[in-house]
């Protein structure tokens, strides 16, 4: 079949039933990405005859003499299209993967269109964005400029462009899977358990192995003995070893039974119906409250205490039991309490990329993973664990990732491609499709957290009381780091002389569940200011005063329960105070003119059905996760006067590469656009814990900033030893430089010339070139991830809700965040605006189903309501002036935090309005509805 392919004839030859994009990646058109194959998400648009299709669901048959054009076709980086470079200059991407399809649809709209705006909603209905919130996607398309070019030397603190940025919007930018390797890549795909609980009795595969294109099926019986878990942390014994890579006793719906490599996926999957396997059905449990209880069926049962399962009898992963005080007493006594369970639901991380990996053997004999991870360096290191491997055999990196969330913090494929790739000494490819990342990638936790809060008439807590009950599914992978961290900055921001915390992490035979935006925060933080604005009712008090006579300030100790617990929490600022204030005060002022929906302001609704209200919340967050997470980083000089640096950290929409550059940029004197970044690849960088816990900024790239100090001063070194002919120009860069030789009168040029002054003659100027012809410029950084800083956000809305249907509309939402200094103002925003976004979805839209036997019937984004461009309002993002002692440049992370006030001060918004106070998430029409009739 003859058909254009941006402008250039294709002959290809197109199988019955294929579709568009699978027969343009199969000739090498990468720029079309796959993110649900159901026609839902749009990462895979592009114009046939131009006009914009999903070419996921576009039958192949059709094209013959047809014109395609894909995002590549419109422009290149050198030439890009008008809409191209809108969004390069709006900044309208995170992690990007969106953003090919986004480009296509958008390069269609008339400037009519977009200059009215409102049809906006209906014109962006088949595309989705998981990062951004659309507001800067609004932006670009209406030509919208929010970046700016930086001088040399002074790039932090303003809105520079990602380095990738135009890359991605031109389709260039390689995401995971976006290449082609010499040899024929096999494909890997994986038989699933039909059952909850059972056991495999036999196993056939002599029938599979016989197939056409099959190369070898994998079972148990081929499996590593070693047990390990896919939750990957900086100490691999913070997670329980309960899982094989292919295991006889199989625990939740879709568990792995065998896996199939052929030449084809297709081949792959009808080679694994022709595996006969007989099952012995094991009695299942599905409510973790029904699961501790005594004669429940046992999850694992049988691992012992090398799995570290705190109680295998009881399905009890983790748990945490304490008080200081006496909570019940005071209670008894308090002016006021307040007493209530909440409810939280699995959510997807809806990461527009896909769990994949492709392995081979290099040139010289050693693995490599290409693979969609947060965390290449955990990944390696656990690989070999299993396998048995050094790690100077093995190496990982990852290319550009669509999305992470915490879901990329898994060991999901690597594994079964690592067998696959050391069996058959080929090219070897596993990708999960978007029902697997449904059906068996970990969820969000669910958690029923009850709670108990007493004060006095004046408002000062007495007693607060935390009982969480949470469902870590069928494996504990981020079981425990979760139950923890999720009872830590959510009660310690409080002061309080009583407190008391009951937690437990639950098996069930439900899918497992895993790492997640605010790593379980978000969970309790819904269910403790939810009953703190239930307390302010009761009292009389303005809920931004009760915070305000609650909270912790500069002084105190933040621990949980025990006020003797060590803890390596340190305000190394405080802006909390800021953002109350910026957030009573917006919500009491008039909105500015970019405030309420994606295409103006929110019209307030009218009739005796609508009731309104205002609410809001607030959340604490270390600036990096526990118990030490490394960064060990690299800054070099090159000849043509730019730098190379060397980070572990992944780039997936979090946007550290730009503030890495940014942050090395600003030390040497020079451009971002001089920097060049090698990253998340175990073979260029040293060593990274991973992108996890917002570290990029707070740990990476403090060590890079110490890198680059470093090198700053090796490189004045050697030039003064030229220009003056004083030292040995080739020395050690690390000697320290003598500030009797002028190193104050030193500049940097932006091209990394070094232009010596004062004593030794104005003018001389030393070249990059000329300081390496004594030898290599290159220093080191390390950032052990201690101590600990905290962030704060506060988040306000005002609502109005439908009595009669329970729709919600958002008309005002205003987050104001204790970021330290600001880096990036432009991509902060975003990020706020995204973590904000992803929580309304959680708030109002988002929960995964299933059917009460394990099984999940929430299987594609068609049944599951990820918020589109019309269901999401602008919010308003105001930040704290504080400048954080512990981190580079006064800064703090800011990735998750934003996402952890938001559910709770919606709730609280709508409570105010309907009187009622919503105890389950999501609050969905229906659940506010019958919360009404009630």
């Amino acid at each position: 079949m003859k058909f254009e392919v941006n402008g250039e004839e294709l002959d290809a030859t197109v199988l019955p039933g294929q579709v568009l994009r699978t027969v343009l990646r199969e000739n090498e058109h990468y720029e079309v990405k796959k993110g649900c194959d159901a026609g839902d998400c749009g990462a895979c648009s592009v114009l046939v005859d131009d006009q914009p299709v999903h070419s996921c669901i576009y039958p192949a048959h059709r094209l013959e003499g047809k014109h395609v054009t894909t995002v590549a076709g419109l422009g290149s980086p050198e030439h890009p299209h008008p809409m191209q470079q809108r969004f390069s200059d709006a900044a309208g991407l995170q992690c990007g993967f969106c953003t090919a399809g986004m480009v296509v649809t958008a390069s269609t709209f008339t400037d009519e269109q977009i200059a009215d705006g409102t049809d906006l909603p209906r014109l962006l209905k088949g595309n989705l964005c998981r990062c951004t919130g659309y507001r800067a996607i609004r932006d670009a398309i209406c030509g919208v400029t929010n970046t700016e070019v930086a001088p040399a030397g002074d790039s932090a603190g303003r809105s520079t462009k990602a380095p990738a940025g135009m890359r991605v919007v031109t389709g260039r930018e390689q995401y995971t899977l976006d290449f082609t390797t010499p040899t024929k890549t096999l494909h890997l795909a994986v038989l699933k358990s039909p059952h909850s609980h059972a056991r495999i009795t036999s196993i056939d595969t002599t029938a599979a192995e016989a197939m056409e294109g099959v190369h070898v099926v994998f079972t148990h019986r081929d499996s590593p003995a070693t047990l390990f878990s896919t939750g990957r942390h900086e100490n691999r014994t913070d997670d329980p070893d309960d899982t094989l890579v292919l295991d006889p006793v199989l625990r939740f719906r879709g568990q792995r039974v065998a896996a199939v490599v052929a030449d084809t996926v297709r081949q792959a999957e009808l080679a694994l119906a022709a595996v006969v396997v007989e099952y012995e059905v094991l009695p299942a449990v599905f409510d973790p409250a029904l699961a501790r209880e005594p004669g429940a069926p046992l999850v694992h049962g049988e691992k012992g205490p090398e799995s570290r399962i705190s109680d295998p009898s009881r399905n009890v992963v983790a748990q945490m039991h304490g008080e200081t005080g006496d909570v019940d007493a005071a209670l008894a006594t308090s002016a006021a309490t307040v007493e209530g369970t909440w409810q939280t639901q699995r959510i997807t991380h809806a990461a527009l990329e896909t769990h994949a990996t492709r392995g081979w053997i290099d040139d010289d004999g050693r693995l490599v993973l290409r693979t969609s991870t947060q965390v290449p360096f955990l990944v390696r290191d656990e690989i070999c664990h299993i396998f048995g491997l050094p790690t100077d055999r093995v190496r990982v990196f990852a290319a550009r990732v669509g999305g992470g969330f915490g879901g990329k913090q898994e060991l999901l494929t690597e594994d079964l491609v690592t067998m696959a790739v050391l069996r058959t000494g080929r090219s070897v490819q596993y990708e999960f499709t978007r029902e697997d990342e449904f059906t068996i990638a970990p969820p969000r936790h669910p958690m029923r957290v009850g709670v108990k809060v007493g004060a006095t008439a004046g408002g000062i807590l007495t007693a607060l009381a935390v009982d969480e009950l949470m469902d870590t599914g069928a494996y504990g992978n981020h079981g425990i780091g979760v139950m923890f961290h999720s009872v830590h900055e959510s009660i310690s921001v409080y002061r309080a002389p009583n407190k008391r915390v009951d937690a437990e992490s639950v098996y069930t035979n439900n899918l497992p569940s895993g790492a997640f935006r605010g790593y379980g925060l978000g969970q309790v933080i819904f269910a403790v200011e939810s009953a703190l604005d239930e307390l302010a009712r009761k009292l009389d008090i303005d809920p931004f005063e009760l915070r305000r006579r609650n909270v912790v300030v500069p002084g105190d100790h933040m621990t949980v329960v025990d006020p003797n617990e060590e803890s390596d929490l340190l305000f190394g600022s405080y802006g909390l105070d800021q953002c109350l204030d910026l957030v009573q005060n917006a919500l009491a002022g008039p909105p500015p003119a970019d405030s309420g929906s994606l295409i103006g302001a929110t019209p307030v609704p009218t009739g005796d059905q609508w009731a309104f209200g205002t609410g809001m919340a607030m959340a604490m967050i270390a600036t990096m996760p526990p118990r030490g997470h490394f960064a060990d980083t690299t800054v070099a000089l090159n000849a043509d006067g730019t730098y190379t640096i060397g980070v572990g950290t992944a780039e997936f929409g979090n946007g550290t590469t730009t503030v890495h550059g940014q942050l090395t940029a600003t030390v040497l004197g020079t451009t971002p656009d001089r920097i060049v970044i090698e990253q998340s690849d175990t073979d260029v960088a040293r060593y990274d814990t991973g992108a996890f816990g917002s570290a990029g900024v707070v740990v990476a790239g403090k060590a890079l900033y110490a890198a680059a100090q470093k090198l700053k001063i090796a490189m004045i070194a050697r030039a003064q030893a030229i220009v003056t002919g004083v030292g040995d120009p080739a020395q050690d860069p690390g000697v320290p430089v003598s500030t009797d030789l002028g190193l104050v009168d030193v500049a940097l040029t932006p091209d990394g010339v070094l232009m010596p002054a004062g004593a030794w003659g104005p003018g001389r100027l030393v070249s990059a070139a000329e300081l390496l012809a004594h030898g290599e410029l290159r220093a080191d950084g390390s950032h052990d991830g201690t101590p600990r800083s905290v962030a704060f956000n506060v988040h306000g809305f005002s609502v109005a809700v439908d009595r009669n249907t329970g729709e919600v509309r958002i008309l005002r939402s205003v987050q104001a965040a204790d970021a330290g200094t600001v880096l990036n103002p432009e991509q902060l925003r975003g990020q706020v605006e995204g973590g904000t976004a992803q929580a309304i979805g959680t708030a109002l839209y988002e929960e995964m189903m299933l059917d009460g036997a394990g099984q999940v019937t929430t299987t594609g984004f068609r049944n599951y309501r990820t918020p589109k461009f019309s269901d999401l309002p602008v919010t308003e993002v105001l930040f704290a002036a504080t400048h954080d002692d512990l981190g580079p440049l006064g800064a703090k992370s800011m990735s998750e935090a934003p996402y952890n006030p938001v559910a709770p001060a919606l709730a609280n918004a709508v409570r105010d309005a309907i009187g009622v106070r919503p105890h389950e998430l999501p609050m969905s029409r229906d659940r506010l509805w019958r919360l009404l009739q009630a």
